[in-house]
């Protein structure tokens, strides 16, 4: 596993991807990985991510709400200016 780690850190090194980025993403596919894993039971969830079942659902909220703040990819943009036409 540190082999694979090893990769993925020079992978975001060479995008320049800054660390506090980085330990974002991680935490935030961690925990949808786990979310899964317990078939999205805070509970259970939070208990094998060894954190507070509030804390699980603030974090969890926060990527909730930034996926719908968070701005539209350029291409999809084209798609639907294309499509309402």
């Amino acid at each position: 596993m540190r082999t694979q780690i090893e990769i993925l850190v020079e992978e975001m090194l060479n995008g320049q991807i800054l660390l506090n980025e980085a330990l974002l993403e991680f935490e935030k596919v961690y925990i949808q990985k786990a979310l899964q894993r317990y078939d999205e039971h805070l509970s259970n969830t939070a208990q094998a991510l060894g954190i507070h079942r509030n804390t699980l659902s603030k974090k969890t909220s926060a990527y909730q709400a930034a996926a719908e703040n968070a701005p539209m990819p350029k291409r999809l943009l084209a798609k639907r200016s294309s499509s309402s036409r």
